[in-house]
């Protein structure tokens, strides 16, 4: 296992550098941040001088070669519109972007997946057909409505539950978290149950195909044969042999609602890196949105490590050496 974590981690590094090519280069050539930042009554000398001390009269080449200079040193630039590292700036909101992403992913495999089970082993129920009905609803609806019909049912209507806001944060163990007040919990439910809808959507029907094709196995037939018990065929026989895929859509879920939970953050004006990433697009601030992407880069990358490792674990005749083929 060791050889294939340092196999995968020097892949990583390739793929790091690719990625910052590209997404430096895709950054840099939208727009000019001087038209934003500049006040249109500043003469052509304080124009001058703004660009130089921004770095922008280098050629672009020459740019990059200084941002991954600065970034081998763990700066990934400064930024234009709030003079602080972008990195820091990252660091500041990913725990309550982390806080989010997790409890909506926790949310959504609670619920998708004993409902995606129970589809599957009664697909003719009413029940069943009531559930895949639902999980169409999570799919076609879009994100920023559902968003928008829950603050105005349970916040506006009903008045239960605030709207906006992340709600008293507290330090815990050196972590600042809201997940510690029940005032941090009651700004998280609404938000985190917008961004969960269409992930359990997911998992109900992944959960669903995977048990419809398992439950027809001969492995299946052979455990009914021997007379062992319902549960244990399913929780035990079924259930473990569609962990793999579904494995591999969660991770990339997981990596999904962390990095673009962008839509959510705003219409609940969580204080995330979604809602960082918005803010910097829209003054440009380039230094924020490359550190930004490099990082959600870097994450996904990460999570695809974590879900090989996982591989092996949930299934013991996958062997990590395999996995690189």
């Amino acid at each position: 296992m060791t050889v294939f974590v340092i196999r995968r981690l020097m892949q990583s590094v390739v793929v790091l550098f690719i990625m910052s090519v590209v997404v430096f280069v895709g950054v840099f050539a939208i727009g000019n941040p001087v038209d934003i930042l500049i006040s249109p009554q500043a003469d052509q000398l304080d124009r001058e001088r703004a660009i130089h001390e921004l770095g922008l009269d280098l050629p672009l080449w020459e740019q990059y070669l200084v941002f991954l200079w600065n970034a081998l040193h763990g700066n990934l630039g400064r930024s234009f519109a709030m003079s602080e590292p972008a990195l820091r700036l990252i660091v500041e909101r990913l725990p309550a972007s982390l806080e989010l992403a997790l409890t909506a992913f926790l949310l959504s495999l609670v619920v998708g997946l004993p409902l995606g089970l129970w589809a599957g082993l009664r697909p003719k129920a009413v029940s069943s057909k009531t559930i895949m009905a639902g999980s169409i609803l999570g799919f076609s609806l879009p994100t920023f409505w559902q968003g928008l019909v829950l603050i105005m049912v349970f916040a506006v209507m009903l008045g239960w539950l605030p709207s906006t806001g992340r709600g008293e944060a507290v330090v815990v163990l050196g972590i600042r978290s809201s997940l510690f007040t029940l005032d941090g919990w009651s700004h998280l439910v609404l938000p985190a149950l917008n961004l969960a809808l269409a992930n359990t959507a997911l998992i109900i029907r992944l959960t669903r195909a995977g048990v419809r094709e398992a439950v027809h196995q001969d492995y299946v037939r052979f455990a009914r044969a021997k007379g062992l018990q319902p549960s244990r065929i399913v929780f035990v026989h079924v259930l473990r042999n569609i962990l793999i895929p579904l494995v591999t859509v969660l991770g990339l879920e997981l990596g999904g609602l962390i990095a673009f939970g962008v839509v959510t953050e705003t219409i609940f004006a969580w204080p995330g890196m979604g809602k960082l990433l918005i803010d910097s697009i829209y003054r440009l601030d380039r230094p924020v949105v490359v550190a930004y992407l490099m990082m959600i880069v870097f994450l996904f990358i990460i999570i695809n490590l974590a879900v090989d490792i996982l591989y092996s674990i949930i299934d013991p005749r996958v062997r990590l050496t395999d996995v690189k083929s």
